[in-house]
């Protein structure tokens, strides 16, 4: 990596939302970027923008859940640009529709496999590349969903706690190869993403927003990146009361739908 921050960076789940605005924001001529994404046509959208802005540009169509697919593009990108900075970003929400709604072992298991073990097909080839280097960043995008786990939508944050405590692990294994992981963990940032989920949205920004701020302390080598900072504030504090307290203040602020009659 040089001085002057990240040459080659890789970003799943970038052709749309928040991996869109990722993308775009590193974008700029002497990048490369490897971009990844299921739908070819949004992705090749996205590269077209970012090669407007300079950029080169590697995309790679495939769906995170294949991990000798991605394992095999990743190494295949890393033998000729050496990647400096990956962002796992791609995943998944799930919500329950109404109060009779339920996410029974199929739904749980795809969310997980999206956004769990997504994020792992995605980090562990690189971080292998990585140690080997003695250099290198990685950014997992997890969620503030991932501090306290909400009646509304539990698979999503059953993944997104794992991502946490996953980074929150590894993160002195490989401080010794001087290899730097953070977690990102977005409050509500609007994208197709946050128009699934139906209760409050407080103090969402825009994807564009998100972006910036990620990248600003991406490049400062933060461990947490989390945000807005209320939000943050709140659902941290939340896990300092008793379960029974915390359980009623999420049920008023995100309430299940209530089933139509």
């Amino acid at each position: 990596m040089s001085a002057s921050g990240p040459r080659v960076i890789v970003i799943t789940g970038a052709s749309a939302g928040l991996g869109r605005a990722l993308a775009l924001c590193y974008s700029a001529p002497g990048i490369t970027l490897g971009l990844t994404g299921r739908n070819v046509e949004r992705l090749e959208a996205v590269a077209s923008e970012c090669r407007a802005r300079g950029a080169e540009v590697v995309a790679g169509c495939m769906d995170v859940r294949d991990a000798v697919a991605v394992q095999s593009w990743i190494q295949d990108l890393d033998a000729r640009h050496p990647i400096d900075l990956l962002i796992a970003n791609a995943g998944v929400a799930s919500t329950l529709r109404s109060s009779d709604d339920w996410e029974g072992a199929g739904r749980t298991a795809e969310v997980v496999d999206i956004n769990l073990y997504g994020a792992l097909h995605t980090v562990l080839p690189a971080i292998e590349r990585m140690r080997t280097r003695r250099r290198g960043q990685i950014a997992i995008v997890s969620s503030l969903a991932g501090l306290r786990g909400m009646a509304i939508s539990p698979a999503y944050c059953v993944s997104k706690a794992a991502l946490v405590a996953y980074c929150d692990s590894v993160r002195p294994v490989l401080a010794r190869d001087h290899v730097g992981i953070s977690v990102v963990m977005p409050g509500f940032v609007r994208t197709a993403m946050s128009d699934v989920f139906p209760g409050n949205k407080p103090f969402m920004w825009s994807a564009e927003k998100a972006a910036s701020f990620i990248k600003k302390r991406l490049a400062r080598r933060r461990v947490e990146i989390a945000f807005p900072f209320s939000l943050t504030l709140g659902l941290k504090l939340l896990r300092l009361l008793p379960a029974a307290i915390a359980d009623t203040i999420l049920g008023f602020l995100f309430q299940v739908p209530r089933r139509n009659m």
